[in-house]
């Protein structure tokens, strides 16, 4: 699966809202109740409907392993991370949320991308665990 970028996670970058480095880094899921605006949502608090259930906590899942890198033969900068997983959950997903939790309230915590799942994902007291796609969570390419 490809996560698409917030549109205006370029502005974040640019302003300096985020660091992919060394801020927290979290990954949350949402239900088909919540509708992605690639456009319009900067922050979390645009992100709605966030699943509930065993295993799962609210906010979401810091991510692990988070690396940025750039591969100059492509001019490609890749963000990626560890598979984030919930064990032991019981949960219906539609969407995956990235974003950066380091700031002090949703409304200043800025929105890297989202994936849908297109139908419903379902755990019932097993892992839920989200794949993230060979070429990263996210790729920006220089042109």
């Amino acid at each position: 699966m490809a996560a698409k970028m917030f549109g205006l996670f370029l502005k974040s970058l640019a302003n300096k809202e985020i660091d992919l480095d060394t801020d927290a880094i979290k990954a949350m899921l949402c239900t088909s109740s919540y509708t992605p605006d690639q456009d319009t949502h900067q922050y979390k608090s645009s992100v709605t409907n966030e699943v509930t259930g065993a295993g799962y906590t609210a906010t979401g899942q810091a991510l692990t392993g988070v690396a940025v890198t750039y591969t100059a033969g492509t001019n490609v900068l890749m963000f990626d991370a560890t598979d984030p997983s919930w064990a032991a959950s019981t949960i219906t997903a539609r969407y995956i949320v990235f974003y950066d939790s380091s700031p002090a309230t949703d409304a200043t915590r800025p929105l890297i991308a989202y994936d849908d799942f297109v139908t419903d994902q379902i755990s019932s007291n097993g892992t839920f665990t989200y794949t993230c796609n060979a070429a990263g969570i996210v790729t920006i390419t220089a042109a």
